[in-house]
């Protein structure tokens, strides 16, 4: 499982004279309406006034979406420092990031490299690391403006050909082409609308994922049903593709299916109805074997480490909330025939198994921190790996070589890789990564535990300069996620420096309803328990203010997607605690939510508003566009993000929030919508757009904290 890598209209408009006296801003646009729209929900009535903004390409959404676009350009446009915010990211991006190397059969090493500002990262191989690399894959020549992302890369077993992944614009929709790995030239196959898919080889093609071509103008709102996979054989036009497998009974269910290096067997994953997955197996060496259940339900999570032999080692939830390693036959892969390798530990989460040579490598995650050992195949522990401190870490490695690298990474540790070396266990430093005129040395970070509402003890971490005083007056900048068993590691980000060098605090809180303690912690965080997210994150800002941190007047708050909903939600709840709220691509409509694209996948966290009366008010009581305040209650600046291709949070979450922000009695704080063109959820976005979208967030922040970085000229 290891030796494949996945990497990754102009229209004018009236402004009406909504939200007047907002500073800077004298009036906002009026957004289409349709006020007699009352959707029931059991007992419950909702009016949806700005249904109309659903539609992304209509002619009134194009239009609003031009004047939103030209009222926050000329709002930033005002802001003194905002070129000298722009241009300071660009020299904290500009850095050499390589990736860990990988060895394939071939004989080659593989490895992802930036050597600076290029929109994507290329794909290099070389027969000796250190010797100079040919380019294999370069995505920024697939587009002019890097908008077009690499997102898994196949070769087949013979090493003849590579299928790859790319996506266009952000967007989920994926295309896979396939090359020649000795001449790298494009083979005339091409498959279109697929999603969530890898490309599985067998023979002389490969299974993948799609669903049905949407209608023209859908493309990134219609529901994505019914999710099938095909069988492409090399030579052949996807006219030709062979269905393999389907279950139109449960249009709601996601497939993709795995082939091991020999190509004895297929694994197919099943997941979208519940907290985990299902899975069957295929003997593919019998054209008429059937389907064989290893795990019948998705209620609990299982993934393959490794097939060896007859064996199929895999990590599973099963028995176990913070999982276990198992192992079963292929010929008898059933429940009831398997065996425990790794049991359950209490004291951390297993995230991650993989074989390296005849050994196992697992990974833990204990206070959302990432800890590693050795096993044997057995299930006997070998020792502890050491790591450097507070991070996350990686492996590439493979049951067929002794080779072993893993790269480290922590809140002031941009990725380092090393080798190490399974028979003494000792680790030597391969590559580092140097960031120019940033001291790493003269910042920390640490991790505190507070109390949540309901008595929970809660983990964060802080990074701030050394010397910071607390004295409540250092602006700080709380990030959360808490959902979907979604753990928040210590993670670099070279764009949070700008924070740091301007004295600011990062704090990171690990809410539940994310992984970080198995999945009972998630399960803490989910549908009728969702409220304990808010008030986890509510108790952090209180916790930052309390220990003398920071202040209301000097707290930003962001958080993206799950998190976006999380930052509306809790503006909604306490406006008072923070200065400046960033939802970016959120879920702000939890009435709908499960009605567009992949929505209905999400049920499992959030529950639906069809479900039970009770779920119905519980979401309607929490939901961001519902529970705006409309009675002069002083909110936070906000400004919310959203991009014109997100078909993972459709865009119409950010429309109808914001129109209805703008609309709403709130105070005079500026209430503005970014939406990028040519942009999605966040995956694959090119450098550049990312430190313009940077440099608009910290330059709203600074301007609204009333604060010059110092980096301003």
């Amino acid at each position: 499982m290891n030796r494949h890598i996945i990497s990754a209209m102009s229209i004018a408009i009236g402004i009406g004279a909504t939200s007047c006296g907002t500073a800077g801003i004298q009036r906002y646009p009026d957004a289409p309406q349709t006020p007699d729209t009352i959707d029931t929900y059991f007992d419950l009535e909702v009016r949806d006034l700005y249904r109309p903004l659903e539609n992304d390409t209509s002619a009134a959404t194009l239009a609003w979406v031009e004047a939103e676009r030209k009222v926050t350009s000329d709002y930033l446009a005002t802001i003194p420092f905002r070129k000298d915010i722009h241009r300071r990211l660009t020299e904290l991006l500009d850095y050499t990031k390589t990736g860990m190397p990988w060895k394939s059969r071939d004989g080659y090493y593989y490895f992802y490299e930036n050597d600076g500002l290029r929109n994507q990262a290329v794909l290099y191989r070389t027969k000796t690391l250190g010797d100079s690399a040919e380019v294999f894959l370069d995505p920024n020549l697939l587009s002019e403006d890097g908008t077009v992302a690499l997102k898994g890369v196949f070769p087949d077993n013979s090493n003849r050909y590579t299928a790859y992944t790319i996506s266009r614009n952000g967007s989920d929709w994926e295309e896979i082409y396939v090359m020649d790995n000795q001449t790298k030239e494009l083979l005339p196959d091409h498959v279109n609308w697929a999603k969530f898919t890898s490309a599985a080889w067998h023979g002389d093609g490969f299974y993948y994922s799609a669903y049905a071509r949407p209608e023209n103008g859908t493309e990134f709102s219609t529901e994505n049903t019914n999710h099938q996979i095909y069988y492409h054989k090399i030579g052949t036009p996807q006219s030709e593709d062979r269905l393999v497998y389907e279950d139109p009974a449960h249009p709601y269910y996601f497939h993709n299916v795995w082939v091991p290096e020999s190509e004895n067997i297929m694994i197919l994953n099943i997941g979208g109805n519940g907290v985990g997955n299902a899975m069957k197996i295929k003997d593919l060496r019998r054209p008429d074997s059937k389907w064989i259940t290893i795990e019948p339900t998705q209620e609990k999570s299982i993934d393959v480490v490794d097939v060896i032999g007859d064996s199929i080692i895999f990590m599973t939830s099963y028995g176990a909330p913070n999982n276990r390693l198992m192992t079963a036959s292929i010929s008898k892969p059933e429940r009831p025939n398997w065996q425990e390798l790794v049991p359950n530990d209490p004291e951390g989460v297993l995230i991650g198994a993989q074989s390296a040579d005849d050994k196992l490598i697992l990974t833990y995650q204990r206070d959302a921190a990432h800890h590693a050992a050795l096993y044997d195949r057995k299930g006997h522990k070998i020792r502890d790996i050491k790591l450097p401190g507070f991070g996350q870490v990686g492996f590439s490695s493979d049951k067929d070589d002794k080779e072993v690298f893993y790269s480290f990474t922590s809140f002031l540790s941009p990725s380092a890789i090393y080798r190490y070396n399974t028979e003494t266990g000792t680790s030597d430093l391969y590559r580092a990564t140097e960031i120019k005129d940033f001291d790493m040395d003269d910042y920390v970070t640490e991790q505190v535990f507070f109390t949540s509402k309901d008595g929970t003890k809660v983990p964060m971490f802080l990074t701030y300069k050394k010397g910071l005083e607390r004295n409540g007056k250092n602006p700080a900048y709380l990030y959360g996620y808490g959902g979907f068993n979604i753990s928040l590691n210590p993670a670099f980000s070279a764009q949070r420096l700008l924070w740091l060098e301007n004295g600011g605090i990062y704090a990171s809180v690990n809410l539940r309803g994310g992984g970080e303690y198995g999945e009972t912690w998630h399960e803490a965080g989910t549908k009728m328990q969702k409220l304990n997210v808010f008030n986890d994150f509510i108790a952090a800002a209180e916790n930052l203010i309390d220990e003398g941190w920071t202040a209301p007047e000097y707290l930003t708050i962001e958080g993206g997607s799950n998190g976006g909903l999380l930052v509306g939600a809790c503006v909604n709840m306490r406006p008072d605690l923070y200065a400046v709220a960033i939802p970016r691509v959120g879920v702000m409509d939890m009435m709908r939510y499960h009605l567009f694209t992949i929505g209905w996948n999400w049920a499992a966290d959030y529950g639906t508003s069809s479900d039970s009366a009770e779920m119905a008010h519980y979401l309607h009581d929490y939901s961001p566009l519902h529970n705006i305040s409309d009675d002069g209650t002083p909110y936070p600046a906000i400004m919310v993000t959203t991009a014109d291709h997100d078909d993972r949070v459709v865009p119409a979450h950010s429309f109808k929030y914001a129109a209805a922000l703008q609309a709403a009695d709130t105070g005079s704080k500026p209430k503005i919508i970014r939406i990028d063109s040519n942009a999605g959820h966040g995956g694959g976005k090119p450098v550049s757009k990312v430190i313009d979208e940077y440099a608009d967030i910290y330059s709203f922040i600074y301007h609204n904290l009333g604060i010059k970085p110092s980096i301003a000229r």
